[in-house]
Parts: C-alpha cells; structure tokens; sequence
C-alpha cells in the first residue's frame, strides 16, 4: 500500500505548479532548497508549455532549445522559476542529458520534461 496523495489531489497540484513555475533554468549539480546552487555557465531560462496534468503526471508539451550554449559542461538538474529572471524558485529535478560544448544547442524534446507526484492506493 502506498501512500500519497489522491490523483485528482496530485493532478491540481501538478497544474498549479507548471503553470506558476513556468520557467526552466538548467544546473550541473542539485540546485539545492533556494534552486541556486550548481548553476550551469548558460544561464537563459527557457518558458515550458505542460500539457494538463493526468494520473499524477505532467509533461512539456513544445520542445526546450538552448542555442548557442555558453559553456562547456553536463547537464543534470533543472530548476523551476516564475520568471525569465529572477522570480520566485517552485522546485528542481533531474535531466538525462550529454555534454555540451561552447555553442552547441541544447533541446530537451517535447514530452521529455516530466513531472509526477506519488499517489495513494
């Protein structure tokens, strides 16, 4: 049995929180409780479209491009950000990424970005 909450719960909370927290800053480490830490050298954030939540899960709906990277390194974390720049940070996860160089691009294709919450049964 496991505990969490109800998926109706979840789906809420998933939609609120996509739609608030709209905006995806990369890291080469865990961001840490204030989302600040392990920033990677590009430091453009990039606005995600979310489809609906459905069954505790959320996912992007429209691919994320970095172009033009800033620096050579790996991607790991991503933070979640209610604006382009500064804002308030609403929470972090992990990416499965290659490396980068200088100039290269970075996409994170559609349906590639999740987000999920455990649920009750």
């Amino acid at each position: 049995m496991a505990v969490g909450f109800s998926v109706a719960a979840a789906n809420t909370h998933l939609d609120n929180q996509g739609s608030t927290y709209s905006w995806i800053k990369l890291h080469v480490g865990d961001p840490g409780a204030s989302g600040t830490a392990n920033a990677a050298t590009e430091t453009t954030r990039k606005q995600a479209t979310w489809g609906s939540a459905s069954n505790a899960a959320k996912t992007t709906t429209a691919d994320l491009v970095w172009t033009n990277v800033a620096g050579t390194e790996d991607y790991t974390h991503f933070s979640m950000w209610t604006a382009s720049t500064a804002g308030s940070f609403g929470g972090s996860g992990t990416v499965t990424a290659n490396a980068v160089v200088t100039a290269d691009t970075f996409t994170i294709p559609t349906g590639e970005l999740d987000l999920t919450l455990p649920v009750a049964s």
